[in-house]
């Protein structure tokens, strides 16, 4: 790491997630001052977890994994000295079709697939070609939709990804490039990790790191202005008016639009405007009794129609947390997400939490018709306005810059880490790279 060369810098961060932890993680190490503005009593972003009173680890309030291939994550992690609590449990991952669970991960059961063997063939070895694909670029050409129905197959495409892509998309579905899909097949991986604790956990450690490093961190004080003067950025937060040396914005397009005086007026304002998001949302249930039959983490749940009244299921993932963590960390409850993807305008961001836990509940009893709500023990309902980028045909030429016109500030987001899929290994590795910019500019 670059040591400051002159007197150090001072520094403020907008937003107290994975990002914004990362780049104080590197400032501070450069020996710089460093503020961090969050408008939550949190850190952690879309990361942030919470506690019931019976448990002893945190729980994610969006359900959260890390691949074995997230090399950004584990870094920082063996960089904090705490690589050796990251576990890597393998649960297994499913497809609900016809009323049954079906196992999606390689396996002797991928043999019973319901399709006939040499569409099953084909699908796999669609499978590896993109697997073994080194360049993502020339899959943001073509549509996922027309690329997997064509090399994948009509039947294994529109049995089992076409339903995917609809449920997280919705009427979008059939305008989003392969990279998406390429990012995603590329990157995962059977294992998948988690912090002993965790995700709060970890970014609590981070956070506790970075203040003994001299780093302030400023809970429930939301941003309300930022801009740029005599070529330095000011930031306006909690009511009071500073100058910085440089500003890393790390929040939605949405609000930077808001918060950055004249940029939305900019060409580079217009490049932020037009990215396109969808928000995210979970019901999460403590169950007295398991759900799923068969020790299944993560149930893919079909989606024939964008339009959620008219699907099967009102959301398009059912996960059994405990089926991937041992549930004596939650005080013996069986945990249940219910999770989807939604434009921010859905009745889904209108319902009350009541209504949406009773939208959702009765699709428990589908999946389990041994279900009871007697099995209830309690619920929570969890949603974030920004959650999922929707990338288009040639998105890599239509991606902002992390540093913006505005002197001295730099936005470093989720939008911005394409082709890969948003997450914290990501969120890390956009934080870094707006650090180093930052300090080398």
């Amino acid at each position: 790491m670059r040591r400051a060369e002159q007197s150090p810098l001072n520094i403020a961060i907008i937003g107290a997630g994975a990002t914004g932890l990362a780049a104080a993680w590197d400032f501070a190490r450069a020996g710089h001052s460093v503020s961090i503005f969050e408008a939550t009593d949190r850190v952690g972003g879309l990361a942030a977890g919470f506690k019931d009173d019976n448990w002893d680890w945190t729980l994610e309030k969006f359900y959260h994994h890390w691949f074995a291939n997230d090399h950004d994550i584990l870094r920082l992690a063996d960089e904090m000295g705490v690589r050796d609590k990251i576990i890597f449990p393998r649960p297994k991952t499913s497809f609900w079709l016809d009323g049954k669970i079906v196992r999606s991960e390689i396996s002797p059961s991928a043999l019973l697939l319901p399709l006939p063997l040499l569409a099953t063939i084909r699908m796999a070895l669609a499978g590896l070609a993109i697997k073994l694909s080194p360049r993502w670029q020339p899959f943001e050409h073509v549509t996922a939709d027309s690329w997997m129905r064509r090399w994948m197959g009509r039947q294994a495409y529109e049995t089992f990804f076409k339903p995917l892509l609809i449920g997280k998309f919705a009427h979008e579905y059939d305008q989003v490039p392969m990279s998406f899909m390429w990012a995603r097949i590329v990157k995962r991986t059977l294992k998948l990790g988690t912090y002993q604790g965790g995700f709060q956990a970890f970014m609590d450690e981070l956070a506790r790191q970075l203040r003994e490093r001299g780093v302030r961190i400023c809970l429930n004080a939301p941003a309300q202005g930022i801009g740029s003067r005599n070529g330095k950025p000011w930031l306006k937060a909690a009511g009071e008016s500073r100058q910085f040396d440089r500003l890393i914005c790390t929040t939605s397009p949405k609000l930077l639009l808001q918060l950055a005086e004249g940029l939305a007026d900019t060409a580079y304002g217009k490049e932020v405007a037009a990215l396109k998001s969808i928000g995210g949302l979970c019901v999460v249930f403590a169950l007295k009794h398991p759900l799923l039959p068969d020790d299944t983490y993560w149930l893919n749940l079909p989606a024939d129609t964008p339009e959620k009244s008219r699907s099967a299921f009102p959301f398009l993932a059912l996960v059994e947390h405990t089926n991937y963590l041992p549930r004596k960390h939650y005080g013996g409850d069986h945990i249940i997400y219910c999770g989807d993807y939604v434009h921010p305008g859905h009745e889904y961001f209108r319902l009350d939490e009541e209504e949406l836990v009773e939208r959702f509940l009765p699709a428990l009893g589908k999946i389990n018709p041994a279900f009871e709500r007697s099995w209830l023990r309690k619920w929570w309902v969890w949603r974030a306005p920004y959650a999922q980028p929707v990338p288009r045909l040639h998105h890599s030429q239509r991606l902002p810059a992390v540093n913006t016109p505005l002197p001295g500030v730099y936005w470093a987001s989720m939008s911005q880490v394409y082709p890969w899929d948003r997450g914290t290994n990501y969120a890390v590795e956009i934080g870094r790279r707006a650090a180093a910019l930052a300090m080398s500019g």
